[in-house]
């Protein structure tokens, strides 16, 4: 019963991961504000954060069964080295990707509007993010995996970036869609991160902690965001200077 469940939550996670895996590039690619770029957007959002619930529930069952949900391991890692990959850290990583999709999702629909912003929703995804993250740093520190370290730091420093935004009174005008593109870009390194190293554990399960699985999504997903927050600046730039012209 246990195993089924967990089973058709991967089915269901595989296809809405993928969904939000294909329609990432759409916005990222194509003509910022166009009709294209709003409706995958939203596409993207919606498939990202059911993603991230799932994953979130896949968590909770590997934690009440770590090897009764994970029977392709047993006998090449022990159930604490499950629980804590594929418990503990995918917790983590759900929550990271719900709280991203949805936190760049309100930033776009409220921008500098900041009371509309500061829903219980929101802030109270941002404050779970922190307990959670601490845990997985913790639970990586009881069984050896430091893999677990950087999980837990990126998701304690989205969690500080987005209440640091979220505080400010009068955010300036290219603040909100900095953190538009920092949240979602942010959400898209989180599914193909999952993809790949999580994905992995079925054909290589050694591959699932080589840390190239972990470093490619977030090198590329990083470079993305740069590249658009200089557009951004550029922009910006420009219309002060012919408004002041």
């Amino acid at each position: 019963m246990l195993l089924s469940m967990f089973h058709s939550l991967v089915a269901m996670h595989i296809v809405t991961g993928s969904i939000g895996a294909i329609t990432f590039w759409i916005p990222v690619l194509g003509r910022k504000g166009g009709i294209n770029h709003r409706r995958w957007g939203r596409v993207f959002t919606t498939s990202l954060i059911i993603t991230g619930s799932l994953a979130m529930l896949m968590s909770l069952l590997t934690l009440y069964g770590p090897l009764e949900t994970h029977p392709h391991l047993v006998g090449q890692f022990d159930e604490s080295f499950v629980r804590g990959i594929f418990g503990w850290m995918m917790l983590t990583t759900g929550l990271l990707t719900v709280n991203l999709a949805w936190y760049g999702w309100l930033t776009i629909q409220n921008k500098s509007r900041q009371e509309l912003n500061r829903t219980p929703l929101n802030m109270g995804l941002q404050f779970a993010l922190i307990p959670v993250s601490l845990n997985c740093a913790l639970q990586g520190w009881l069984i050896g995996q430091p893999l677990m370290y950087g999980m837990a730091t990126v998701g304690l420093a989205t969690a500080a970036t987005n209440l640091w935004f979220l505080s400010k009174k009068k955010p300036g005008p290219a603040d909100w869609t900095k953190e538009h593109l920092k949240a979602l870009v942010g959400a898209g390194i989180s599914v193909y991160t999952a993809f790949m190293a999580f994905g992995s554990v079925r054909l290589l399960p050694q591959l699932a902690l080589h840390p190239a699985m972990w470093a490619i999504p977030l090198t590329v997903g990083v470079a993305i965001i740069l590249w658009h927050w200089r557009s951004v600046d550029r922009q910006y730039a420009n219309r002060i200077r012919y408004s002041s012209a």
